[in-house]
């Protein structure tokens, strides 16, 4: 019996009247996986002994009524650590890596009495767009296994958008959270950079990667930020803002909110029925109250060129660690020193995180650091002041979270340009620090349609307020696939 088609609140009043305990609602969540997982390809690992054991030794403390997520399952993003649960990164680098300590993330889930019950596929290093590009195998989409899931955390959102799981975690550095969520017709999030710690978060881009959570409704993922957010003093960019209740705001009306339509997320690229659907949602809300208006963010158009400078200069560095020395893979061949830094960067890295070292280093180097990297940073600088700008008269900014619906496994992984242009929509979130949602929003050709809900820092409240608005007067999110029991 599956009991992934209740609500976390559903699941915690049953834990809590006894009417099931947290080892049969484990025992329940690995069935669904291991049924399922053969479609999907959604996991790299499931952590089921010890998943398993946590969830006896809840039962036998007893479930705390107050705590809503006890004894809930969570799973978790590859490049999130899990002390001792194999962390790759869905890379050949690190295929035998078992952390000694776990991220600030997981470690909360596990205060709160959460259950981590497996490691769900990526890009590798979540660098990638499809999940094509994980070292192990392709995830597939729920609603159509001929289609990507989106990356780079695609494992994490097909597994919550199949029933595999209720809740899941990824990373978004360029869109890695809401471009697969819109993918899979499910709820993501990027939140305020900084709101989330990123200690034990393997790091790609320092300055744009943030944890956020993956759900089927929105006030599950705003139960689920709010055990993973908050100050953590090994995070030198985590902030110290306070942090509210995420689902205080959720289930007031939007009447009067100002909601503006960048006339740059509707342009050249959008695709036409995607358009549609878009202008659709955005009456919905007028039709709610809402006040929607178009306006400008004239940089945006740069953002894919101003990311994979920043991003890249970035990986470059981080993944310098990586070297064959101290942990993961080492080349068998090396015969000195510096035969082993080549062959096993050269044999342990795909070809997308080569592409993207080569690139990052590149922009890095003496002559073009300033043609590259700082003019990027002077740019990105214009991009935040767009956002400024629009937020000084708007409360939040609607658009597309991607460009198109889910396209086919295979169709775009020969052309690395068109795969990065498909992030056009979700980068400039990123490189302004900004919160941003993905809600479904209706369906093209069978295919879920992403609604992007964007707001100013730490408005996250006011972006769930207008996100459960439009879910709770549409039924998109009630719908599901057919490996979930859907007749889509």
């Amino acid at each position: 019996m599956t009991w992934n088609n209740k609500t976390v609140d559903e699941l915690h009043d049953l834990l809590v009247k006894k009417e099931i305990s947290a080892v049969e609602l484990t025992k329940a969540t690995i069935e669904d996986i291991q049924s399922r997982e053969a479609a999907v390809d959604a996991f790299l690992s499931i952590n089921e002994d010890k998943a398993l054991a946590q969830a006896a030794a809840l039962d036998q403390k007893g479930i705390d009524a107050d705590n809503v997520m006890a004894g809930i399952p969570l799973a978790v993003k590859d490049n999130i650590s899990t002390k001792g649960i194999l962390t790759t990164a869905a890379s050949k680098m690190l295929y035998n890596y078992e952390p000694i300590f776990d991220a600030t993330a997981v470690a909360q889930a596990y205060a709160k009495d959460m259950i981590v019950i497996g490691k769900t596929n990526m890009d590798e290093f979540a660098m990638g767009g499809s999940n094509e590009n994980s070292a192990f195998k392709p995830t597939k989409n729920a609603w159509d296994q001929t289609k990507v899931p989106g990356g780079s955390s695609g494992g994490s959102a097909a597994a919550v958008a199949a029933g595999q799981v209720r809740l899941s975690l990824g990373s978004d550095t360029g869109g890695s959270i809401r471009q697969p969520a819109a993918f899979n017709g499910i709820v993501g999030i990027k939140p305020t950079y900084g709101t989330v710690s990123r200690f034990g978060l393997i790091a790609f881009g320092s300055s744009l990667d943030q944890i956020g959570p993956f759900s089927q409704t929105v006030k599950e993922n705003a139960q689920l930020l709010n055990v993973i957010a908050g100050h953590d003093k090994r995070d030198a960019t985590s902030t110290a803002h306070e942090i509210a209740d995420f689902t205080s705001k959720i289930g007031q009306d939007i009447k009067d909110l100002k909601i503006a339509l960048p006339k740059e997320y509707m342009g050249e690229g959008i695709d036409p029925q995607v358009k549609e659907t878009i202008l659709k949602a955005a009456k919905h809300l007028e039709s709610l109250g809402a006040i929607i208006e178009e306006v400008s963010l004239p940089h945006s158009k740069y953002g894919v060129a101003v990311y994979y400078i920043v991003a890249s200069s970035e990986a470059s560095s981080n993944l310098q660690r990586f070297d064959g020395i101290r942990y993961g893979f080492r080349a068998e061949d090396a015969t000195n020193l510096e035969e082993i830094y080549v062959k096993t960067r050269s044999q342990g890295f795909g070809e997308e995180v080569k592409r993207r070292i080569m690139l990052g280093t590149f922009s890095l180097s003496s002559g073009y650091y300033d043609a590259y990297f700082k003019k990027a940073g002077q740019v990105r600088t214009l991009i935040i002041q767009d956002f400024e700008k629009v937020f000084a008269d708007y409360d939040l900014i609607l658009g597309p979270t991607a460009p198109t619906v889910a396209y086919g496994l295979g169709t775009q992984s020969h052309d690395p340009v068109a795969m990065y242009l498909a992030d056009l929509l979700t980068i400039p979130v990123n490189l302004a620090g900004l919160p941003g949602i993905s809600i479904p929003a209706g369906f093209v050709e069978g295919l879920p349609v992403g609604l992007q809900l964007i707001g100013p820092k730490y408005s996250e409240e006011t972006v769930y307020q207008v996100a459960a608005a439009f879910e709770a007067t549409t039924d998109y999110h009630k719908q599901q696939p057919v490996i979930f029991g859907g007749d889509k």
